[in-house]
């Protein structure tokens, strides 16, 4: 047997994650999601080979943390503070690489320059500011309205002015923001964990080691990291017996992406554990609304981006997507258009429908039942069925319930699962984001098979028996 079976050493994960981190940010420095100046052609040798190299990178990190994992699965688990020191070490070379997996982050510049520029981000598109930031963003989202709230984009206002010096340094400035958003989850990870009776380790190793978190939030920059450190504080908060102040930080969760709002039924559900008499539900549900509603209002006149995101919530919905509803819609309006029917256009938008209407009875049927599986389980599950049934679909969109299925899930198929579609979810991208061809296709699983057979060679020549086998044979 492999070495994979045997005792995990920790330091060898650490060690072996390192490279593939190292690996990858050196593959994205031809392959990347790069400002256009810098961006080659896909056909060109070097960007070929930062594919091959970016694959080799990735594959490694995975095989890393899925290695990791059976090390925190042992009865002496590695600390906390271990955890982190990885975590650190494998960020490290992606803080300084080229964004990776998307192009959103020049999207969010764009738009912070918009409120800048007293440009309603809710009814225009990039392409109205013009300029260098503009042409920074993918064809697909130059004319969409943004989708984010006022929180967020007060944020990327704020960064959009290094941007205006420095591409990079704008794309440091996100950066450092999701770096925000990252350090809330690790802060609150662990005491959510605890309230939730889960092993700090373990909540630890899905939550935050993830290489969904080293990939889309550290290396993308993606404004989800910031909704998640505050969603995890408020919930932090609604268990710790502050409703109120959990209200307020779930809203402003919910003023970065709208999803977050589900976590305002967690904070209901724990302040109705928190009043006494008649209608408790009620009235607990009451309080929640009138506290986020007032915070929604407060931020908003602060900012003065108006409410116009709340009719641009489906923005994230491109023609290509492939989400489960957009797909179905695809094939049953390819089947339609078949057999001569004139309703192959309604096909998408029914599926959407299904899978909204699907998702809202998903979320009550596990909030019916929230009591034997507590509130913040309830709620990842939610959130895994926004995810799962949504009409977007995003690798990093699987994160919103992935967090809290770290703290909250117990031991078992559920996590076994969440593990499992974390390592395949974070192979689903280019490193440049953009659709892949055959060639990059090739060449991505041309790295992936040079990972395996390093990974392979690793293992075999650090298993004693296999080397001792080996000595007697040429002996």
């Amino acid at each position: 047997m492999l070495a994979l079976n045997a005792d995990v050493d920790p330091n060898r994960c650490r060690t072996l994650g390192l490279a593939g981190s190292v690996a990858l940010t050196a593959g994205g420095l031809t392959a990347g999601a790069l400002p256009v100046r810098d961006a080659l052609l896909p056909s060109s040798g070097r960007a070929a080979l930062g594919v091959l190299c970016a694959y080799f990178g990735l594959v490694l990190l995975i095989a890393a943390w899925w290695w990791l994992g059976r090390a925190v699965r042992r009865p002496r688990p590695p600390a906390p503070r271990e955890l982190l020191t990885t975590l650190a070490i494998w960020a490290a070379p992606l803080l300084i690489g080229p964004p990776l997996f998307s192009r959103d982050v020049y999207s969010y510049l764009a738009q912070g320059a918009m409120v800048d520029a007293r440009i309603d981000v809710y009814t225009h598109g990039p392409a109205q500011l013009g300029g260098p930031l503009a042409t920074e963003v993918a064809p697909v989202w130059q004319h969409t309205p943004a989708p984010y709230g006022p929180v967020f984009l007060a944020v990327a206002a704020k960064a959009s002015d290094l941007a205006h010096v420095d591409m990079s340094a704008g794309v440091f400035g996100m950066r450092l923001v999701a770096l925000l958003g990252v350090a809330l989850m690790i802060v609150f990870l662990p005491l959510l964990a605890d309230r939730c009776g889960v092993d700090r380790s373990a909540a630890l190793w899905l939550g935050a080691l993830n290489p969904l978190v080293l990939l889309h939030l550290v290396a993308g920059a993606h404004n989800d990291a910031l909704m998640l450190g505050l969603l995890g504080a408020g919930l932090v908060a609604a268990l710790g017996g502050w409703p109120a102040r959990a209200a307020v930080l779930v809203a402003l969760a919910a003023l970065v992406k709208a999803p977050a709002a589900l976590g305002l039924l967690a904070v209901a559900a724990l302040w109705t554990g928190r009043l006494t008499g008649r209608a408790r539900t009620v009235r607990a549900t009451a309080l929640t609304c009138a506290v986020a509603l007032a915070t929604t209002a407060l931020v908003t006149a602060a900012t003065g981006t108006g409410y116009g995101w709340l009719g641009t919530l489906s923005t994230p919905v491109s023609p290509d997507n492939w989400s489960l509803t957009s797909a179905l819609g695809r094939l049953s309006g390819a089947l339609l258009d078949a057999v001569g029917s004139g309703l192959a256009d309604r096909a998408v938008p029914a599926w959407r429908w299904f899978g909204l209407l699907a998702t809202a009875a998903a979320v009550a049927v596990l909030w019916v039942r929230r009591v034997p599986l507590g509130p913040v389980y309830a709620l990842a599950l939610s959130l895994l069925a926004v995810f799962a049934l949504g009409p977007a679909f995003r690798p990093w969109y699987a994160l919103w319930g992935l967090f809290l299925i770290a703290a909250a899930a117990p031991d078992g198929r559920v996590r076994r699962w969440a593990a499992a579609g974390s390592g395949v979810l974070a192979l689903g991208l280019l490193p440049s984001g953009s659709p892949p061809d055959g060639m990059q296709l090739t060449l991505a699983v041309g790295g992936g098979a040079l990972a395996l057979i390093a990974l392979y060679w690793m293992f075999e020549m650090s298993d004693p028996g296999t080397v001792h086998s080996r000595t007697r044979v040429a002996s």
